[in-house]
C-alpha cells in the first residue's frame, strides 16, 4: 500500500474528509466504524490492507474529532 499525504485547510475539513471514508468502509462491510475498530482492535478480523487503512482512518477520525472539540471548547 502506497502512503499518500493529504492536506487541509482546517481540522473540521479534514474530519469530514476522513467521516466520508469512514462511511464508505461502513457501506461497503455493513458494520459501523466503532464496531469494526473494537473486533480489528481484538484480532477477530483481518489485517488485510483495506481493514488495516480503515483502522488507520478510524484512529484519525478519534484525533481529529478531540481536538475539534477542544478547539470549540476553548472559544465557547
Amino acid at each position: 500500500m502506497k502512503k499518500r499525504t493529504i492536506s487541509y485547510d482546517t481540522p473540521v475539513d479534514a474530519l469530514v474528509a476522513v467521516a466520508k471514508r469512514l462511511t464508505r468502509f461502513e457501506s461497503e462491510h455493513r458494520m459501523n466504524s466503532e464496531d469494526f475498530f473494537d473486533r480489528y482492535s481484538k484480532g477477530k478480523l483481518e489485517d488485510s490492507d483495506e481493514y488495516v487503512e480503515w483502522a488507520n482512518d478510524y484512529e484519525h477520525y478519534m484525533a481529529l474529532k478531540s481536538e475539534v472539540e477542544r478547539c470549540v471548547r476553548h472559544v465557547a
